[in-house]
């Protein structure tokens, strides 16, 4: 009687790996979020018109943060990263997620991506004086990402 609950505790509560998929499955689901508003921030880069849906006034302007001089980084646009970077995380979240090291690997991703973000929504509030709807979202997905990152990293160690 007693080997039996020695196994019953050495074994790892039945629900631990269906709440770890949950949380890959939601990270995936954020990241391509921010590949989608990354793409349509990378098209509104390049276009030649002015966007309506985001252009609200001078506080919330996409076309103004999207076409200023930070919207680049060494001639490659800053839309274009977001959507790399995302894919990446998608990548992690999804064919990836099986090997050991994935979590530690999502959780440093987020947090370079994080960390990126938020230098960009310095630049948005103190720089250009000027609001990027798309941007707010990007950030919330990878703000997202990263805190459900840092709880996968801790179930998993």
């Amino acid at each position: 009687m007693q080997l039996a609950v020695t196994a019953t505790l050495e074994q790892p509560p039945e629900n631990e790996g269906s709440v770890n998929r949950v949380l890959f499955l939601v990270i995936a689901i954020l990241a391509i979020v921010g590949i989608a508003v990354s793409a349509v921030s990378l098209q509104r880069h390049y276009a030649k018109s002015a966007t309506r849906f985001c252009d609200l006034d001078e506080r919330f302007n996409c076309d103004i943060v999207n076409r200023s001089e930070y919207s680049s980084v060494m001639g490659i646009p800053v839309a274009g990263i977001g959507v790399a970077g995302y894919a990446v995380l998608l990548a992690l979240a999804t064919h990836y997620r099986s090997r050991r090291e994935a979590p530690l690997r999502l959780l440093v991703a987020a947090l370079v991506g994080s960390s990126f973000a938020l230098y960009l929504t310095y630049v948005e509030a103190y720089k250009l004086d000027t609001w990027c709807i798309l941007c707010l979202i990007s950030l919330g997905a990878i703000a997202s990402i990263t805190l459900l990152a840092g709880v996968l990293k801790a179930r998993t160690s």
